[in-house]
């Protein structure tokens, strides 16, 4: 008789474990069924439903475009694909700025309409209210600091953020702030090693870093990036693990030459 293993789910209380007992948080981003069910069956914690899906699903130059409804579409297809990670959904820009009622409408929007697990947002003390709001309606809220890519146009460059002093003690203030406030885990994005190190060991929640050095509890990389989908964006923080660009190209050239050919379908390929 064959004994159904039961599949232990990643919760916002396994990360927390796991960084008090040293163990490092591994996350990806998704925008899909296909994919997501891949990334869950190889074994990733957390899958991030990025508004990342504005650049490389959709073709836009920012995070800014997406909307809250296709947001949600993505997450839903990326929930059906999931058995046992977290999945996080990112809150589109001009979803939750603005004031913590539609910050609120909007995070319950994403969790009824997917069945996502938990939002993620952007920004320092100047969300702490609707994070607060949030929290209090059940919904965990993950954080995010550093280099916030939906403020693009207000910082004009995507360079590394806080390495003036001032910055810096904005960026440790806002991490506490946001710890007060309910959030179980913080983004760091594209900030010196250094600060983060400081801001991970300061906090009892978990730090997950991308282009944020090692010293993050976790890390997190934007799918068509580590894939090679994308091979324009290469950035020091990227560690490209196949070059699918190449591998997808070719593969269609060789599919195109032997339809050009006659040699596909052969005689076993028909009916």
């Amino acid at each position: 008789m064959s004994v159904n293993k039961e599949i232990k789910k990643v919760t916002t209380h396994t990360l927390l474990r796991m960084k008090a007992s040293g163990e490092n948080i591994s996350m990806i981003t998704a925008y899909d069924f296909s994919f997501a069910r891949l990334f869950d069956a190889a074994g990733i914690d957390v899958v991030l439903v990025g508004d990342s899906a504005s650049n490389v699903m959709a073709g836009h130059e920012t995070t800014v475009p997406i909307t809250l409804e296709q947001m949600i579409y993505h997450a839903q297809c990326v929930v059906r694909g999931i058995s046992r990670a977290l999945v996080a959904v990112d809150m589109p820009f001009g979803s939750y700025q603005s004031n913590s009622d539609i910050a609120l409408a909007s995070a319950i929007r994403i969790m009824k309409e997917s069945g996502a697990h938990t939002i993620k947002l952007e920004g320092g003390e100047e969300v702490v209210d609707s994070i607060r709001r949030i929290v209090s309606a059940g919904i965990p809220v993950m954080g995010h600091l550093g280099l916030t890519p939906q403020s693009i146009y207000k910082f004009g460059t995507y360079a590394v953020r806080a390495k003036e002093e001032l910055e810096a003690e904005k960026l440790k203030r806002d991490a506490q702030l946001l710890q007060e406030a309910g959030c179980y885990a913080i983004v760091l994005e594209k900030i010196p090693a250094s600060l983060a190190k400081e801001v991970s060991e300061s906090l009892s929640i978990p730090t997950i870093g991308i282009g944020a050095g090692s010293h993050c509890n976790g890390q997190v990389l934007v799918m068509h990036d580590m894939l090679g989908i994308n091979n324009e964006f290469k950035p020091r923080f990227l560690r490209q693990y196949l070059n699918l660009q190449e591998q997808v190209t070719g593969a269609v050239k060789q599919y195109i030459g032997d339809i050009k050919s006659g040699s596909f379908p052969s005689e076993s390929e028909s009916y």
